[in-house]
């Protein structure tokens, strides 16, 4: 079995009134890549930061490799490599020298920096910009100096916070090209553990295992495929027009708990057990209210459907 990297039992971190982390307990072992998710204040980037040590919790405890972060947070922190979600680049400075000053900062020798960084541009494709000023690179290729600065120091642990927000979807695909290769053990380094949060579904999806936040607490925790399973059966997609129309019929039937646009359709989640009874309904409801039916069938639901019903059902 893996090694268990990360173990986080019972935090709490409030701010007056705002428990921003509520009772959150996670493990990760090496190898995998654990997705936050969940909506803006929901705790993500506060619990990030009681990992790292870049904030103490009121209760509960963080060890990283074994290691308690309140006896020993050195130590510690030697296993981390964190990518802040605003992360700040000596624009001034070389990439190559960025990563000269992180280094050092963590210690390293020029022995041991020099070739750490070659390897590491290497690794993120940055090998060829080396003399480029920070200050000079685009926005994907700043997010890929971003890592490159975190693994500077051979970490065990990553945290990304929010690493992809606001660059293009090929930039999104290249980063999680890296990440992957990152844990697999063709690139020996089958001993690291990843911890990332995303606003982005289809990256949770790529996830070993995804945990939901909201309001502080980590109130769903699985596979994607175990949290996809929580609403087997129970997602009608429906093509028809007008859609605003549409919506305003669909609400009204009793087995419908929420009803949303997808592109030129709409994805309803209906109750238990209530799929064939709804689409029979709209059947007739929809031509009879004015609007025009074309079909609708169940279909495997998203993980965007199980967070914003888990969202609902938490209040």
């Amino acid at each position: 079995m893996a090694d268990l990297l990360v173990e986080a039992t019972d935090l709490y971190k409030s701010f007056g009134p705002t428990h921003a982390v509520d009772g959150v307990s996670i493990q990760v072992p090496a190898g995998e890549i654990f997705g936050l998710v969940g909506p803006d204040g929901a705790g993500k980037t506060t619990l990030m930061r009681l990992l790292c040590g870049a904030m103490h919790p009121d209760a509960g405890s963080v060890t990283l490799a074994g290691i308690d972060m309140a006896r020993r947070p050195e130590e510690a922190r030697e296993q981390l490599g964190y990518l802040a979600q605003r992360f700040a680049l000596y624009e001034d400075l070389t990439v190559l020298e960025n990563l000269q000053f992180f280094a050092e900062v963590r210690g390293l020798p020029t022995k041991e920096w020099v070739p750490r960084s070659r390897e590491i541009l290497e690794f993120v494709g940055l090998a060829q910009f080396s003399k480029r000023r920070a200050g000079q690179l685009s926005g994907g290729m700043k997010q890929k100096l971003g890592l490159a600065l975190a693994l500077v120091n051979r970490p065990r642990i990553l945290l990304l916070d929010e690493p992809t927000t606001g660059v293009d979807p090929v930039t999104r695909q290249d980063f999680w090209q890296l990440l992957i290769r990152l844990v697999s053990a063709s690139h020996g380094q089958a001993d690291v553990a990843v911890i990332i949060s995303t606003p982005y579904m289809d990256e949770a999806a790529r996830c070993q295992r995804v945990g939901f936040m909201k309001k502080g607490k980590l109130i769903a925790e699985g596979t994607p495929g175990q949290l996809r399973s929580k609403l087997d059966e129970r997602i009608v997609e429906l093509r028809g027009a007008p859609l605003p129309l549409l919506k305003k019929i669909i609400a009204q039937d009793p087995g419908v708990e929420d009803v949303r646009a997808f592109g030129d359709r709409l994805h309803l989640r209906v109750k238990e057990k209530q799929s064939g009874n709804v689409i029979n309904n709209l059947k007739e409801t929809i031509p009879a209210g004015g609007g025009r039916f074309v079909d609708a069938r169940l279909i495997p639901p998203a993980l965007e459907d199980v967070f914003m019903a888990l969202a609902e059902d938490e209040g």
